[in-house]
């Protein structure tokens, strides 16, 4: 695949949810750390809010209803000497991300592989409930140029008769994969531009296990090598020429 000088990559995470036949306490969190705090040497606490909408049938009128549920997930954060690279650690979750610079898949991948066997080595792990990839593109290019279809393969389309030019947008799609055990959701949107210059993009690429527990534990490095090699094609996709130039495309 492409290797680019300037990725444009500004954060890259790895998200494993282990099955509920995984057993977990509260002091989980700091024996992981006794394990990695050499290479992550900053600790912090953290919480994320996590939404789960359902859909039950309303007993009266039989029509669906949908039902939304938040929860609170308390994470512990290790951080590396200088904060770029991350492990956070729930209630049977493991994050690992990559802040910019980006340096290589080989890289982030050793530190995927680092936190999941800091983990298993402290807690033993049954099943694996989700496991997803997920790379977050900011990109920039010239105002005066800003024409998506000379830099994005995937982007919005308006007819004649809406009104242009807008003032905002979001596109998405989600692609399956696998027999639809997998699925990807890629959205662009346009985000504020730090220069006046400028005109800003986000290319949000997410690739996620679509069916719950459809892969044993031991397939986990085999799937998250599967599915970069899927993003990068993913990637490839989303982009034109005027893009690799942008990136500065290594020959």
């Amino acid at each position: 695949m492409a290797k680019y000088n300037n990725p444009p990559i500004i954060e890259a995470v790895c998200e494993i949810k282990f099955g509920k036949d995984t057993k977990w306490d509260i002091t989980i969190p700091g024996l992981i750390y006794n394990e990695v705090m050499s290479e992550f040497p900053h600790k912090e606490q953290h919480a994320i809010q996590e939404v789960n909408v359902s859909t039950k049938d309303n007993a009266p009128t039989k029509k669906p209803m949908a039902r939304t549920q938040i929860r609170t997930i308390d994470l512990v954060r290790f951080l590396s000497e200088d904060k770029k690279a991350i492990i956070q650690v729930g209630e049977r979750v493991l994050l690992v991300s990559r802040l910019t610079p980006y340096q290589s898949w080989a890289d982030f991948n050793n530190h995927i592989k680092y936190a999941f066997k800091a983990l298993s080595q402290k807690v033993t792990i049954n099943s694996i409930q989700r496991i997803g990839l997920r790379y977050i593109n900011r990109i920039e290019v010239p105002k005066k140029d800003t024409c998506l279809d000379d830099y994005f393969e995937f982007r919005p389309f308006l007819g004649e008769r809406l009104r242009k030019p807008y003032a905002s947008f979001i596109v998405g799609c989600i692609f399956p994969f696998n027999n639809d055990r997998d699925s990807c959701k890629v959205e662009l949107s346009q985000a504020v531009a730090e220069s006046k210059d400028v005109s800003a993009f986000v290319l949000d690429i997410d690739y996620s296990l679509s069916k719950p527990q459809s892969i044993d534990v031991d397939q986990s490095f085999e799937w998250v090598d599967k599915a970069h090699e899927e993003i990068e094609g993913i990637f490839e996709g989303c982009i034109s020429r005027s893009l690799r130039e942008l990136f500065d495309e290594v020959k």
